[in-house]
């Protein structure tokens, strides 16, 4: 297997994401990619097999990044070898409703994964100090106490947003969710080539929409809310991984090595043992004879 150092894209200390890379290969050819993530995604699977029969732990997958920079499908090949009751895929687009007449992070903690089980957040909890930074009215939605309008919305809101961010994931994480957060770092260039292909393809026309255009205009505004909401949320118990996503075949087989790596030293994770009152040879006796 080729060796891909994980710690190499984790959050440390403070970024800038203009100079981080967005392109990455590992010296592999396409083939290759697609081989090597098929070998890590099927030890992924295993490990979720174990992870529900000790059912102490969940896993925690957030994604997050700029449209088109391949969420969806990193999602389904990372992840398609899994037994389809160990994992939930969440995507999380403008709330609705009901979900507005709670705080936030209600639709987030009602979607956390059981234990024993991997949950998917396609979109996360971080649209709400980077989607809502750019387009601050949307706040207004929320109807919070003393937000009445826009000038309501200052820095010490966003502070505090991030404090109550770093609370949940702190808490979740001690009692037993292991929390990976991905943010696939795609260049403008990239994004889009990729629009057009959306355009030119019949198959994908259908994902178009004039709002992409719009947001587009906004690259600097989300790369810049982006960058800050990534720098105020690093942890230890909640690490970020800055992965390059030019190259989605890379960006998923690093995606994939990334937990692999973390989730193979948890080794406390194993099945359960039976109970001494269970004597399996004389069961194996009973329906060999039955």
């Amino acid at each position: 297997m080729t060796k891909i150092n994980p710690k190499k894209y984790r959050v440390k200390e403070k970024i800038n994401l203009s100079e981080l890379a967005t392109y990455e290969d590992f010296s592999m050819n396409e083939e290759n990619l697609k081989t090597e993530l098929k070998e890590v995604s099927k030890k992924l699977a295993d490990f979720q097999d174990v992870l529900y029969a000790h059912n102490r732990y969940s896993v925690l997958v957030c994604i997050q990044g700029m449209d088109t920079s391949g969420k969806d499908s990193l999602i389904r090949e990372v992840f398609k070898g899994f037994n389809t009751q160990g994992i939930e895929v969440h995507s999380f687009k403008s709330p609705s409703q009901k979900e507005l007449e709670h705080d936030y992070l209600w639709r987030h903690y009602i979607a956390l994964p059981e234990r024993g089980k991997f949950g998917i957040f396609n979109r996360t909890h971080y649209e709400n100090v980077t989607v809502t930074r750019v387009h601050s009215e949307y706040i207004l939605n929320e109807n919070l106490p003393k937000i009445t309008k826009i000038e309501d919305i200052d820095e010490k809101f966003w502070k505090k947003r991030f404090k109550q961010i770093r609370k949940f994931e702190k808490n979740i994480s001690e009692n037993g969710t292991i929390i990976f957060k991905f943010f696939l770092n795609i260049s403008k260039e990239e994004q889009r080539r990729r629009l057009l292909e959306r355009l030119n393809n019949p198959s994908k026309n259908w994902k178009f929409s004039i709002s992409d255009l719009n947001e587009r205009k906004l690259w600097a505004e989300y790369q810049k809310y982006y960058e800050e909401a990534i720098n105020e949320t690093y942890s230890k118990s909640a690490p970020w991984y800055i992965i390059p996503a030019d190259n989605k075949k890379a960006a998923r087989l690093l995606v994939a090595k990334i937990l692999w790596n973390t989730l193979k030293k948890y080794e406390n994770i194993k099945y359960p043992e039976l109970s001494n009152e269970i004597n399996l040879a004389e069961y194996k006796e009973q329906l060999s004879n039955d």
